[in-house]
């Protein structure tokens, strides 16, 4: 696939966005706004945002387009109408979307609904651009099984997972001795457990670097993102979890580290946009020209480190103790946790039940063996299940 992209370099890329309205949909198409003749534009998803989704597709001539939502397929063919792009809706379509020849997929639906497209994006040997931490964190194995299958290519998108990959010596794998994830922290990194109990959503999804959507900006401010994340670059990297180190960067200046065992630590250092990682993605295995603010340590002067309180984020020892655990357990603490976000947003839950729902789901059901995306599906259908139990206890009602 590399020698796929770099003998392409002088024509335009094809590409797909599977997730297309999202932040990390629309910091994409910024990116191709900016050099519209180096790409073509096999297809755009969208969840349910159909007038956001026709705008994006009339503008870049879209071939495929596709909402999961079947019910709001008469609306975008409505709203295409006059276009020459094939129009469809429901899950399959998004699947359909993934499997379309394209050069470079850009992996961007949030959550567990983004499992079967990536999966079949890698099943088409595309270079997978993801941001959908789930597909690893939920089915690592089976991931990475179809990847080397096809001979798809894996590029992070995660800043700090993006970051590892470019200062990761591949070839030389016994060199590294651990890597290190930052995290900024959150909105409540300092915060006592009082406070933290009274956090309202608004408050939650207002995080001091990055302008996210609210599931993940929720997560970041549980630490349950960096749990997450450690579990991806388990997969991603092949570093034991011992390996592993996550440590506050309330700057997030300092993307992520890889420690070497000659004592040399390699950093990737930006400014907090996430259209540095995608750009490198997107321009894979070059570089190109992104519009994100150029860093000045100068005028930042100062970076600090801190390392995480287990006791008030104890989202990132539930996600030491699945992977650990390894099997489902994985799949339960991500299926568990989206419930919980969702109960915390819709204002059903509090801030600080987020991680207790989580951790119960995890003691109620035992973990089992992932040998399928059928396996996935069901283990986290019944998760969600066992969370909404959980949440129904007046206990736990706000």
């Amino acid at each position: 696939m590399t020698d796929k992209l770099q003998a392409r370099t002088d024509v335009p890329r094809r590409i797909t966005i599977l997730g297309s309205t999202g932040s990390i949909g629309c910091s994409t198409i910024d990116l191709i706004d900016r050099d519209p003749d180096a790409y073509v534009v096999e297809a755009l998803t969208a969840n349910r945002s159909v007038d956001a989704l026709a705008e994006q597709a009339r503008r870049l001539n879209a071939k495929f387009v596709a909402v999961a939502d079947p019910e709001s397929y008469e609306g975008l063919k409505a709203a295409m109408s006059g276009t020459t792009a094939e129009i469809a809706a429901g899950p399959e379509a998004i699947v359909e979307a993934a499997a379309r020849d394209a050069d470079w997929v850009m992996a961007g639906i949030v959550g567990a609904a983004g499992l079967e497209p990536t999966l079949q994006a890698a099943r088409a040997g595309s270079v997978v651009a993801f941001a959908n931490k789930e597909c690893l964190v939920c089915a690592g194995d089976l991931m990475l099984d179809e990847v080397a299958r096809s001979g798809a290519t894996l590029l992070p998108v995660d800043s700090e997972h993006n970051a590892i990959f470019q200062v990761f010596d591949f070839e030389r794998r016994e060199s590294i001795e651990k890597i290190i994830l930052t995290a900024s922290g959150g909105p409540f990194r300092s915060s006592s457990l009082e406070e933290m109990r009274k956090v309202t959503p608004a408050q939650a999804v207002a995080h001091p670097n990055w302008d996210m959507g609210a599931k993940i900006s929720v997560d970041s401010a549980t630490m349950m993102n960096k749990g997450l994340e450690l579990i991806e670059a388990y997969y991603l990297f092949g570093i034991p979890e011992d390996r592993i180190e996550i440590l506050v960067h309330p700057q997030s200046i300092i993307h992520s580290m890889v420690s070497y065992i000659d004592g040399s630590v390699l950093a990737q250092l930006g400014t907090p946009d996430m259209r540095t990682p995608i750009s490198y993605t997107l321009a894979w295995p070059h570089r190109m020209t992104a519009p994100s603010a150029r860093l000045d340590l100068g005028q930042i002067a100062t970076l600090t480190f801190e390392t995480p309180d287990s006791e008030r984020f104890p989202a990132l020892r539930l996600a030491r103790e699945a992977l650990k655990t390894g099997g489902s357990a994985p799949t339960i603490l991500n299926a568990s946790n989206e419930v919980a976000v969702a109960g915390f947003l819709d204002g059903r839950l509090g801030f600080l039940d987020i991680p207790r729902v989580v951790a119960e789901t995890l003691e109620k059901m035992p973990s089992g063996v992932i040998g399928s995306v059928d396996d996935v599906l069901s283990i986290d259908a019944a998760a969600r299940q066992v969370a909404k139990e959980i949440m129904s206890d007046t206990r736990l009602r706000v």
